[in-house]
């Protein structure tokens, strides 16, 4: 019986956080990469795991890992975007605030997408209708909110549009400080934790991140969930300088728009 593409994001993001949990503790090799990034066993394991299973179940389909790039045949216009291992210097530390992001693009869209935490043993998923958190096999529908006041900035490079916005600046600046209390989780868990309620926004520099393996999951997974998801200026996402905000909701994202272009403005 051949599996929906819902049950196989999941069953392809769990089988990654089962390798990158039976790794934890462990004393780790780090390849190196380019700009000072560098990858463990656990994420080349976890990877090639993960496209095991993708390319057994749906042997016509492209898939592109961070760490083995593209593989499959393509031509039917189906791509799996493969992070096996989101928050890799967390995890080389024995910090278990890493996730497991899948996900699923038919031409322009994200149709079904995973973030597994690997340590709580909770995966979120959407298969583009909604939006769900999956713990001890229930599912519970994902429900943003921003009554924490809490929003997770990324600091880690590159920063391709720091002449106009810098995560630091954000942080030094009052009144972002009077709205909000910030935290560094360092890993697009934080991106799924907006979409269920856990965080009122996160907020990173980059490039076009639509795309991206890291974030693809994370941010189909708040587009479902019902989050205001933008670039760091406002504009849509395969548009303006890149970036992302991604706010649980209009409020809290007007607000944070608001910070950056006063940051735009200094920068000009």
């Amino acid at each position: 019986m051949s599996i929906n593409d819902r049950d196989l994001v999941i069953e392809a993001a769990e089988a990654g956080a089962a390798v990158v949990r039976s790794h934890h503790g462990m004393s780790l090799t780090r390849f190196e990469k380019s700009g000072g990034d560098f990858a463990t066993p656990a994420d080349v394991e976890a990877e090639k795991v993960i496209l095991d299973v993708l390319h057994a179940a749906r042997p016509g389909d492209t898939v592109v890992g961070e760490e083995s790039g593209r593989t499959g045949t393509g031509g039917n216009g189906r791509e799996w975007l493969v992070d096996p291992l989101c928050g890799t210097l967390n995890f080389a530390v024995r910090n278990m605030l890493v996730a497991v992001n899948v996900a699923l693009r038919t031409g322009t869209q994200v149709v079904a997408a995973a973030s597994a935490d690997p340590f709580a043993d909770e995966v979120f998923w959407t298969d583009g209708a909604g939006a769900h958190v999956r713990c001890g096999g229930v599912d519970k529908r994902l429900t943003p909110s921003a009554e924490s006041s809490l929003v997770d900035v990324n600091l880690d490079p590159p920063f391709p549009n720091e002449r106009v916005f810098r995560a630091t600046r954000l942080l030094a600046d009052q009144r972002f400080i009077e709205q909000f209390r910030p935290r560094v989780l360092s890993t697009t868990l934080a991106v799924a934790w907006v979409a269920a309620g856990r965080r009122a926004a996160y907020v990173t520099d980059g490039r076009h991140l639509h795309d991206s393996v890291h974030f693809a999951a994370g941010i189909a997974l708040c587009q479902a969930a019902g989050c205001v998801v933008t670039g760091i200026d406002g504009q849509p996402l395969h548009a303006g300088v890149g970036g992302l905000i991604v706010a649980a909701d209009e409020q809290t994202h007007a607000a944070l728009l608001t910070l950056v272009k006063k940051q735009r403005a200094i920068g000009d």
